[in-house]
């Protein structure tokens, strides 16, 4: 066929399927857009996967933020700044601090038992605050603890510092004043419930020394935040075993 001086090409021989009465135009365009919608959605799954993929360690985002030194002694013999000891944080579970939970009258040991724990029973008389029993999901080792308030039983469920004291005394606490200290040790942020004795088995150990046997991406990821949030340095094992346990979380 001839327009204007022009051949054009039969609409059939472009689009063979009007050869077949079944097929139109209408049907053509409805394919169509099935298949843009198909390959939208193909693109916005795998989008998906991949931003998950590159979210999932914030956490290393972070490490690579904190400033790398080594540490500072815990001893002293000169008596002088650098020697640690546990006062330096102030009273043990003090409520006198200004972080989430000072003030509200309860220890905060029991404020951690509290909201840590499931199946809590408080003492009555107490403005709800010394729990009596409850239910730990261990995040160290996935056991599931029975706590019951005693003498020979409360130490079965202690509170960790998941950033030791001592260990953050050797990466800058040492600098902080009297109140910041006090902060840090009840803070709320840097504090869980955990098997006793995965906690004694800890100590004052930082993250090249020990990790705990499970839930090692989350203890990682709150190290990293709590160092981060306090302005703490890490050393160079620390900073690398701490990479290599988010380099694997998914």
């Amino acid at each position: 066929m001839k327009i204007a001086g022009r051949e054009t090409m039969n609409v059939a021989t472009v689009r063979p399927w009007k050869n077949f009465p079944i097929f139109d135009d209408s049907v053509f365009y409805m394919w169509r857009g099935v298949f843009v919608v198909l390959i939208v959605i193909a693109c916005v799954i795998a989008g998906g996967v991949w931003w998950q993929r590159g979210a999932v360690p914030p956490a290393l985002e972070q490490l690579a933020t904190l400033e790398v030194k080594g540490k500072a002694p815990t001893k002293d013999s000169s008596g002088g700044m650098y020697a640690y000891s546990r006062e330096a944080f102030g009273q043990k579970w003090s409520d006198d601090v200004t972080v989430e939970g000072g003030h509200n009258g309860c220890d905060t040991r029991n404020d951690v038992l509290r909201t840590q724990l499931e199946e809590v029973v408080v003492k009555p008389g107490t403005r709800g605050c010394v729990v009596l029993s409850g239910t730990l999901h261990d995040p160290y080792s996935g056991d599931v603890i029975a706590f019951q308030r005693g003498a020979d039983t409360s130490s079965l469920v202690q509170i960790d510092h998941v950033v030791a004291l001592a260990n953050a005394w050797q990466t800058g606490a040492f600098a902080w004043s009297d109140e910041k200290r006090r902060n840090f040790a009840n803070d709320p942020r840097n504090l869980l419930a955990v098997k006793g004795s995965l906690n004694e088995q800890k100590k004052a150990a930082d993250a090249a020394a020990w990790l705990p046997p499970a839930g090692r991406c989350e203890y990682a990821a709150r190290q990293v935040a709590v160092k981060a949030a306090y302005g703490l340095w890490v050393t160079e094992a620390e900073k690398e075993a701490l990479r290599r346990v988010l380099a694997g979380c998914g």
